[in-house]
């Protein structure tokens, strides 16, 4: 990408629409549109001030696309820091195109994907891990996404990391220092203070890093299996979930042979359910297959539902002795996986029988899925499973995969300068390993980053942003 030219994409989503925005960036965007801006008041845009607005026609010689509202930005203080012009029209997709085809040949370029805040991050207007988080503010789809998008955009993840990067820097001179007097043997870095900095940082890392299990499943939605025998009522509890007829309910066994998948939000959290075939004995082969599917799905999901059917239990202690069997199974499979077990059709069965069942299968939470009995303590168990202290707390949460890995391998390296510095090594050596420690450090906020990393990272903006 070059830097130096003008360029210009749709924001707005793709297709008609009651209005449309096409920005401009560029150190020639205002002129560029004032050549083909006609004011209804007559006013010259090069004489406007930045931030203001302004009513006429886009025009393209004696043709009149469209009326618009002009919005100017003058770099730097605009979102790319460069001279930046939105022009609002009418979201027809026709007159979006009129308008883009005209300025592409008048000058502009078709912006590339994420070029806009790439131009933002090059002119010092965000930091690396902030314009990460432009693209997660956009794709957030529950309040927690969004929550955490926000704290990164506003800065509290880079300032951190910032704040750690520099004090260790301080030190880090220091240290450097000392190798230019290493024949005087002269100490500039005091080695305690510095062994107490190294914990904190090493404190800090370690918290960061486990946050990423809760930021990662809030990201990308937290997987549930509901599995169980046929009938149980899988699909039943589904439709309850999502409050819609979502799957197919019959009192035929097997009914669902594939993995139906539906996404909520539950108090700002997304869970992305799974409804699963039956499992059982069976010789019909597209039934086996989706079974087989079911312990795909079991394997990949971050909490597991099993449902068991309390009427058949009352009938049958056959019934029971099947649940717990495959109960058991599971726990020793998955030891680590959280697992919830409830007993449906409880509206169809005594509280004796229920507390009988409780005997064999004794972390059995009953309810109705049917007559949604007992959905809503259920939708707080599944945030029980989640822990949401740190979100919360506004506690700093990591998010990103890529940051993730930094702060891995940045935590590797203080972890050499502490078993360095309890060892007695020489300075040039521990040199080394803090030079990494802020390498990697410099890699999330982008003090330190290659064309190939911000090719990689703004290739998954969406255009026009």
């Amino acid at each position: 990408m070059s830097h130096e030219k003008n360029i210009i994409a749709i924001a707005t989503p793709a297709g008609a629409g009651a209005v449309s925005i096409i920005r401009v960036s560029g150190s020639d965007a205002w002129s560029l549109v004032a050549a083909q801006f006609k004011s209804i008041r007559d006013k010259d845009l090069l004489k406007q001030k930045s931030h203001s607005i302004h009513l006429g026609h886009i025009t393209d010689g004696d043709k009149i696309i469209d009326q618009v509202l002009v919005s100017l930005f003058k770099g730097p203080n605009s979102y790319t820091g460069e001279n930046v012009v939105e022009i609002n029209c009418h979201g027809s997709s026709y007159i979006q195109q009129e308008i883009l085809q005209l300025f592409l040949r008048k000058g502009c370029e078709m912006a590339a994907g994420g070029e806009f805040t790439l131009r933002a991050f090059l002119n010092g207007k965000l930091d690396l891990s902030q314009a990460e988080a432009v693209a997660d503010l956009i794709a957030s789809d529950n309040a927690a996404a969004h929550q955490i998008a926000m704290q990164q955009m506003r800065g509290g993840f880079s300032s951190e990391i910032k704040a750690l990067r520099q004090e260790l820097l301080n030190f880090a001179s220091l240290i450097e220092l000392e190798l230019d007097f290493a024949e005087e043997d002269v100490a500039f870095a005091d080695r305690e203070a510095f062994r107490t900095l190294l914990e904190k940082i090493a404190k800090v890392l370690r918290q960061l890093i486990d946050s990423f299990a809760l930021g990662n499943v809030i990201k990308n939605g937290i997987p549930v299996a509901i599995v169980g025998a046929p009938n149980a009522g899988k699909s039943t509890l589904l439709n309850a979930l999502l409050n819609e007829e979502r799957a197919i309910v019959s009192d035929i066994a097997g009914t669902t042979r594939d993995t139906i998948e539906d996404e909520i939000s539950i108090g700002g959290i997304g869970f992305r359910f799974i409804d699963t075939a039956g499992i059982r004995d069976t010789q019909d082969q597209i039934e086996q297959l989706g079974i087989a599917k079911t312990f795909e799905k079991i394997q990949q999901a971050q909490l597991v539902v099993y449902m068991v059917d309390l009427k058949k239990c009352s009938e049958d202690l056959a019934v029971i002795t099947a649940d717990a069997a495959a109960l058991q199974k599971l726990k020793e499979t998955y030891p680590k996986k959280p697992l919830l077990v409830l007993g449906n059709k409880a509206d169809l069965i005594s509280e004796a029988a229920v507390a009988k069942i409780k005997e064999t299968i004794t972390d059995l939470s009953p309810l109705s899925a049917k007559e949604k009995e007992g959905i809503e303590s259920l939708k707080e168990a599944f945030l029980n499973v989640v822990h949401t202290g740190a979100l919360h707390n506004n506690d700093t949460i990591v998010s990103n995969s890529r940051h993730y890995d930094a702060l891995l391998r940045a935590q590797e390296e203080i972890g050499k300068v502490q078993d360095g510095l309890a060892a007695g090594l020489p300075s040039d050596l521990m040199a080394i390993d803090i030079r990494q420690a802020l390498y990697h450090f410099g890699e999330i906020t982008g003090e330190i980053s290659s064309d190939e990393l911000l090719g990689n990272i703004f290739a998954n903006f969406c255009i026009g942003k």
